[in-house]
């Protein structure tokens, strides 16, 4: 399907898109190439194809929760710039005190 100057000019209109001579030639080439695609597109028969939203199935990858001991407060703490107790201190999210 060939599609106009007028054609294309209007879709960018559309889009809001400003183009130039130059790509008003280029884009209609381009829009004229995919709308072609979906032609071959609509002729394949899909009659016994189940409608889906995904061309794939999916799986979900989890894997088992594994119990395990929780690092010593004193290994995590170690390169804290600022801690108080066994906990990070940082700077109040609505004020302007420092730690």
């Amino acid at each position: 399907m060939k599609l106009s100057r007028d054609e294309v000019l209007r879709i960018a209109r559309l889009a809001r898109m400003g183009i130039t001579d130059s790509e008003v030639d280029k884009l209609s080439e381009q829009l004229s190439d995919i709308l072609d695609n979906f032609e071959v597109l609509r002729q394949v028969n899909t009659d016994d194809v189940p409608p889906t939203a995904q061309s794939i199935a999916l799986n979900n990858i989890i894997r088992d929760d594994n119990i395990a001991a929780s690092y010593p407060p004193e290994d995590i703490l170690t390169n804290a710039p600022h801690r108080e107790e066994d906990y990070f201190k940082i700077h109040a999210v609505l004020d302007d005190e420092s730690p």
